[in-house]
């Protein structure tokens, strides 16, 4: 337990801007001991501040020989620029990067730390308004969640709720009008059920929003519009003019209570792995890596590999499938059509379309009524898929 006591550490306040513009503070066991119990950071947190040059010249005036950087993608980008010019200098440095971020949305590993308290969270915010829609006619109860890019959390929110009718994700673009739109959706959940609750993703819907800005915070993300607000101005206007009822819509946005609790039991235990396996890695001489897990294994994975692309939910994977079949919700299979936009993405686009080619192919041969080939495997002559499962699995030499 104390076999490092001999080390001095130190904590520079405030994110990257700490390293230049602040004195660090130091640590010791009786300063951590029971910050596991509290929400959120010590550290202290901000936007922008990365200057690779003045971070650099820190660290090395400091003394300093192994650094640990914790965060998202963003933050794992400016590790990488770190670890590049300490590499350049000749630096004996170490460079560690610790990956957390609710939205789960770095490449490789199999979670990140912060993604199943957030989850766990967010049921309370479902629950709350799948009451409030339940005790009223025509109610409506519309959950706003975290996910600029990636809406893992709203879609597995979704799936362990089983009271959402409608999950809306950032990669998933969506209509309002027309058959297979949101309207016509909601007006036949509300004629069937007399209630429904709607999941969205803060990154979902910006390209329908006229309004949707391009300015960036100074971290370099685009400012979003509140799709929340949005959607509920836009389902209020459209049952005012076609419908002679009044709409019950009750609007939740749980974002910073969800970042401001304390992480969960399986979370704790996923992020004391974490330290133990980066400080041991940096220990043995490993540098420029980020540590997590790939497929079930902690692995020491090169920075530059976990900053390539930003992790996002898969919409031709089993996962996906099973959310529609949960919810029973439109796939917008053509809504880039409908709303006369150009496809983000050209493979986006096909993987639409092999959605619905999987949908109209439902396996009758298969005993528990899966659907075929979700995840793009062969099939043979009775339906079985052969998966071939790859992920990638890399260390840091």
């Amino acid at each position: 337990m104390h076999l490092f006591s001999y080390w001095r550490a130190f904590v520079p306040q405030g994110g990257y801007r700490g390293f230049y513009s602040r004195n660090t503070v130091p640590l010791n066991l009786k300063v951590v001991n029971d910050i596991h119990k509290r929400g959120g950071t010590i550290l202290g947190t901000s936007r922008g501040g990365h200057d690779t040059t003045k971070i650099v010249n820190s660290i090395e005036d400091r003394g300093i020989n192994q650094v640990y950087i914790i965060g998202g993608d963003g933050t794992q980008k400016g590790a990488a620029a770190i670890f590049e010019e300490v590499k350049r200098r000749r630096l004996k440095v170490s460079v560690v990067g610790i990956p957390k971020t609710i939205d789960n949305d770095i490449a490789v590993i199999d979670r990140s730390f912060g993604f199943d308290t957030a989850v766990e969270e967010a049921q309370r915010a479902i629950n709350a308004a799948h009451t409030e829609a339940e005790s009223v006619h025509n109610g409506i109860g519309l959950v706003k969640l975290m996910g600029r890019y990636s809406g893992y959390i709203a879609m597995y929110a979704t799936l362990a709720s089983r009271d959402v009718d409608l999950c809306l994700i950032p990669e998933v673009p969506f209509h309002l009008e027309g058959e297979g739109g949101l309207y016509e959706f909601v007006d036949k959940r509300l004629r069937e059920n007399g209630h429904m609750v709607i999941v969205v993703a803060e990154g979902a819907g910006q390209e329908l929003m006229e309004t949707s800005t391009q300015a960036r915070d100074a971290s370099g993300n685009q400012l979003l519009r509140d799709i929340g607000l949005w959607l509920s101005q836009k389902l209020k206007d459209h049952y005012s003019k076609t419908k002679n009822e009044s709409l019950n819509l009750k609007y939740i946005d749980p974002t910073y209570m969800i970042r401001a609790i304390p992480s969960n039991a399986s979370d704790n235990v996923y992020c004391t792995l974490l330290a133990q396996s980066g400080l041991h890695g940096a220990m043995a001489g490993y540098t420029g890596f980020t540590i997590g897990p790939v497929n079930g294994r902690h692995a020491f994975i090169p920075i530059s590999r976990v900053t390539e692309r930003p992790n996002r939910v898969n919409i031709a994977d089993r996962m996906w499938a099973r959310l529609l079949s949960s919810t029973n919700q439109p796939a917008f299979i053509n809504a880039d059509k409908i709303n006369n936009k150009e496809p983000k993405e050209e493979k986006q686009v096909l993987v639409l379309n092999k959605l619905s080619d999987i949908f109209t192919n439902l396996d009758s041969n298969s005993s528990n009524g899966s659907l075929w080939s979700m995840d793009g495997a062969a099939t043979d002559s009775t339906g079985k898929a052969n998966v071939n499962t790859t992920k990638e699995n890399e260390s840091s030499q």
